[in-house]
């Protein structure tokens, strides 16, 4: 586990941006610009199911959004 992003003890939603990519946020940070929640807070598990039942067309799945590597609260 490298961080927050990973812990799956951590609460977790799915974020999409503009663009239509995806994104597993911890609930404890703000969601950032650009991006909403797609979808109810879940455990890791549950959100990364929602990202591949939703996720469709080839729409890359952003690891975190752009520019907010090592976000911490």
């Amino acid at each position: 586990m490298s961080g927050p992003f990973e812990d799956p003890s951590v609460s977790y939603t799915v974020l999409v941006n503009g663009e239509g990519q995806y994104s597993l946020w911890p609930l404890f940070a703000a969601v950032p610009p650009g991006w909403l929640a797609a979808a109810a807070a879940g455990t890791r598990s549950e959100c990364l199911a929602y990202v591949e039942e939703h996720c469709t067309g080839g729409r890359q799945v952003a690891a975190t959004p752009a520019g907010l590597d090592g976000v911490t609260a």
